[in-house]
């Protein structure tokens, strides 16, 4: 018979301790997090450099949440979440950088005045939605899109309180909103109202003023 035939006996010494190491940085992030208020999660590429119409946007985007009283949160690195974190840090706001030791692309920026430095994906990714009062999603990759459909899937199946979800990048995002709408709904497999759980917007003080619509600060 395998030794290891049981499920309790393939968990190995290191795996038990790893349990620990995922309570202790719960217990850190949940520390440093509490106490930033109302805040917003900013999501996009990492790829995305200064002078891009994204990164401009971003930044101009995090200048008027912070003006307006929101926090901002991004995931620490360059490109979208750099933008955001220096557009709310130089407005004198609350940003936070939640950084992902990565093999690659994800350095952290120098712009968030709150940092953590996390392993675990899932841990970050929990605080993303337990602090936030609402997403803003620009234009990315694998990441975004993981980020983006994660809280539709939590607010759609109500493990969450719904929030503001936001796409910014309209001429980005139409194709898949067009593939949601003419091949997901048509087939059955989400209905109309889970459209409504997003909206296109892509000037930066409108997305505020829609954000604003469901927080009393």
């Amino acid at each position: 018979m395998d030794e290891k035939q049981y499920l309790v006996d393939a968990i190995s010494i290191e795996e038990s301790w790893r349990v620990f190491r995922v309570m202790a940085e719960f217990v850190e992030a949940v520390e440093e997090l509490s106490q930033i208020g109302h805040a917003v999660s900013i999501f996009g590429s990492a790829r995305v450099r200064p002078g891009d119409e994204a990164y401009e946007k971003a930044e101009t985007l995090a200048r008027l949440l912070a003006e307006s009283g929101f926090g901002v949160i991004t995931g620490g690195g360059p490109g979208i979440m750099e933008a955001a974190n220096k557009g709310a840090g130089e407005a004198g706001g609350i940003s936070v950088g939640m950084n992902i030791r990565l093999p690659f692309e994800q350095t952290p920026n120098p712009y968030a005045n709150v940092s953590i430095d996390y392993k675990y994906f899932f841990i970050r990714k929990v605080m993303f939605v337990k602090y936030a009062v609402a997403y803003v999603i620009m234009p990315g990759g694998y990441g975004t899109m993981d980020e983006l459909f994660e809280a539709l899937t939590l607010i759609q199946t109500k493990r969450i309180k719904s929030f503001p979800v936001v796409l910014m990048g309209g001429d980005y995002w139409k194709g898949l909103m067009e593939w949601l709408k003419d091949t997901m709904l048509r087939e059955g497999r989400i209905d109309e109202e889970d459209l409504n759980l997003v909206q296109i917007i892509d000037d930066p003080a409108q997305v505020v003023r829609y954000i604003k619509r469901f927080v009393i600060l």
